[in-house]
């Protein structure tokens, strides 16, 4: 099982936090794309990549509406050449980046017909002209300008002789894990620890999957997962109840609850959704982390002691989620319980789970 710890773009820190993160024994270093609330996640990983030499660099999460496809793929592409093949491009339909333009996330076909383009990008394939997704009230077609010659198709050309950098989508809901089951190279279920929810989702994967004519056997699958290792339990709900309330909410994004769910879940799920403040997105004091109560933390994240988190992920791991991006307290945290939730889960739960 891979371990992946996440950090916002903060560029004048990336090259510290990498060093730190490879030298705690880190598999990979995640940051965010929301251009309004953090820096560029491209130049906080390419700097990341200076600092590191074999930590995992990732998007966590890009989406297809702030970036056109060619240029999500070409910044994926740099850094990929810079950091020598350890770049991995995550995308999900959008979130805070979209609500601070005033938008809702992507819409599911736009979603998919991104993917179709971005994946063909990374292989150096083209993108017919047509489907590039530029309307002609935005910029006309280039025949406008009457050249001798010119493109007759879009691929990104100055890129050679590199590994593809892998796509894994995150996803939450049904239809979008139809669609990572059809094009990402690995699923990172948004599903919280719960054990039901996490097979519900494989099995939603590899269905899609078998009716796309894609070897099921053949998909990849991670997670993110709300983390805290803390012996005292009181204290770990609280360290990781913003996180939870964030990623709870993408499992009733639109009110709807998504995924296996009892009465007493399905209740919190609904309160997050109806009471989530974006200007508190991922800080505390927001509303939704009011809605989140003991039980449900207890089920939907993974926060207890040594032994509990050792447990808990075993059991995941032998589901088939090889990979898990933490959203918990990280080497970075400022208080005092949090350092100690970050250096149990470092030095005592991540060596049980390479044995």
């Amino acid at each position: 099982m891979e371990f992946w710890t996440s950090h916002p773009s903060a560029p004048t820190h990336a090259t510290d936090i990498a060093s730190k993160a490879e030298a705690l024994g880190w598999d990979g270093l995640t940051t965010v794309d929301s251009q309004n609330l953090s820096g560029d996640p491209y130049v906080f990983l390419a700097l990341a990549a200076t600092g590191s030499e074999q930590l995992g660099l990732m998007t966590s999460v890009t989406n297809p509406v702030t970036r056109h496809a060619a240029v999500t793929a070409t910044s994926a592409m740099t850094v990929q050449k810079l950091s020598g093949g350890r770049m991995i491009l995550g995308i999900g339909r959008g979130d805070s980046a979209l609500a601070y333009l005033g938008r809702a996330p992507a819409r599911l076909s736009w979603f998919e017909s991104y993917l179709v383009n971005l994946q063909a990008y990374l292989r150096g394939e083209e993108v017919g002209f047509g489907d590039t997704g530029i309307a002609d009230v935005v910029a006309p077609p280039v025949e406008t300008l009457q050249l001798s010659d010119a493109p007759t198709a879009s691929a990104i050309h100055w890129a050679r002789d590199m590994p593809k950098v892998p796509v894994e989508v995150a996803a939450t809901g049904s239809k979008v894990i139809g669609i990572a089951g059809r094009h990402a190279d690995r699923i990172m279920f948004a599903l919280g620890a719960d054990e039901k929810r996490i097979a519900w989702g494989i099995d939603t994967a590899r269905k899609s999957a078998e009716i796309a004519g894609r070897d099921p056997s053949s998909l990849k699958f991670g997670a993110y997962i709300n983390l805290v290792c803390h012996e005292n339990l009181e204290v770990g709900r609280e360290l990781g109840r913003v996180g939870t309330s964030l990623f709870a909410r993408f499992s009733a994004m639109h009110g709807r609850v998504n995924g296996p769910a009892d009465d007493s879940q399905n209740q919190v799920f609904r309160n997050v959704h109806d009471r989530y403040d974006m200007n508190k997105h991922a800080q505390t004091g927001g509303k939704q982390i009011s809605a989140l109560t003991d039980e449900f933390m207890d089920s939907y994240a993974i926060i207890g002691d040594i032994d509990h988190c050792v447990n808990r992920l075993t059991t995941l791991a032998a589901m088939g989620i090889d990979k898990v991006s933490i959203a918990g307290p990280s080497f970075t945290a400022r208080s005092k319980s949090g350092q100690e939730a970050a250096l149990n889960f470092v030095s005592e739960v991540m060596p049980k789970l390479r044995r």
